[in-house]
């Protein structure tokens, strides 16, 4: 096959996954089709087909792209100076994901919509690698804590987690705007 052959499989598989990420992110998993991810993308579903074996395939790839950019917002956030402000560009970072991606933090933070066992593994070890990559920055900001050695990290890790999933499903519910500045603050004033 050639270079440029490759090339135009590769950006239409991205595409796709770009496409359905936004569907997915809107109407969930169980609320969007491949008939659906075709129409939008104005192509037919063999056409789809042929890049995708099916529904499940197409959601693993969003699922992995939307952790990839989570991982890089909590990157970024581990470039801060101190433990405590890392965990409030932590916190905030999240919220805001959780904001931009509603039904996939649904599926990955909240509920296990998905009956598709493979989705169901794969959201299990999500949910894993997302408290491995916050729990070393829980642990620089209590480290300096009064509390460091009464406190078990990765218990705070998860009631934080748990914490900003209820925040992202109250706001949701509610339709209110959410303000992740002003929650992140409150929360590292809670915290700390």
């Amino acid at each position: 096959m050639a270079a440029e052959q490759q090339n135009v499989i590769h950006n239409t598989k991205k595409q796709i996954i770009k496409t359905a990420r936004k569907l997915f992110s809107k109407y969930t998993y169980l609320g969007v089709s491949m008939s659906d991810i075709a129409k939008k993308l104005h192509i037919t579903k063999p056409a789809l087909y042929y890049h995708f074996t099916g529904k499940a395939e197409i959601y693993k790839k969003v699922l992995d792209d939307a952790f990839n950019g989570f991982s890089l917002s909590i990157a970024e956030a581990a470039k801060e100076k101190t433990g405590s402000r890392k965990l409030y560009k932590v916190i905030k970072n999240y919220l805001d994901f959780g904001l931009k991606e509603k039904n996939l933090i649904d599926a990955l933070m909240l509920k296990l919509s998905p009956a598709d066992p493979q989705i169901r593994k794969q959201i299990i070890q999500i949910k894993k690698q997302i408290v491995n990559l916050i729990q070393p920055i829980v642990e620089e900001a209590f480290a300096d804590s009064k509390l460091k050695n009464k406190i078990d990290i990765e218990m705070v890790t998860l009631l934080l987690i748990s914490t900003m999933n209820g925040l992202l499903l109250e706001y949701s519910m509610l339709k209110e705007k959410i303000d992740t500045e002003k929650i992140s603050k409150q929360i590292i004033t809670v915290l700390f």
